[in-house]
């Protein structure tokens, strides 16, 4: 069974920085891994995508300033968020590929003056 449990999150000054990490089990190193966010009313989105042999994809919105990586040994995904902005704020998800998607259940992230 498949469990991811994201961390990380939290409010911060735009232009500030924060880290995610998602935390996987039962997953496999063949599998692509990626970060969504949704805010409220709004559709959920892809940030970051990276594969099993290291092609990475990001949002447009976020080139430049995210960057994602993967601990194969330690399975687990980070997101380094950089520059932040306001219309960043939303619930980052960690998602795993595989025979059937899975998902975390969110951590909260809020940019705010």
């Amino acid at each position: 069974q498949v469990q991811l449990v994201e961390s990380g999150g939290g409010l911060v000054q735009p232009g500030g920085s924060l880290r995610l990490s998602c935390a996987a089990s039962g997953t496999s190193n063949t599998y692509a891994m990626g970060w969504y966010r949704q805010a409220p009313g709004n559709q959920r989105e892809l940030v970051a995508r990276i594969t099993s042999g290291g092609r990475i994809n990001y949002a447009e919105s976020v080139k430049g300033r995210f960057t994602i990586t993967r601990d194969n040994a330690r399975n687990t995904v980070y997101l380094q968020m950089n520059s932040l902005k306001p219309e960043d704020t939303a619930v980052y998800y960690c998602n795993a590929e595989g025979p059937r998607d899975s998902w975390g259940q969110g951590t909260q992230v809020t940019v705010s003056s």
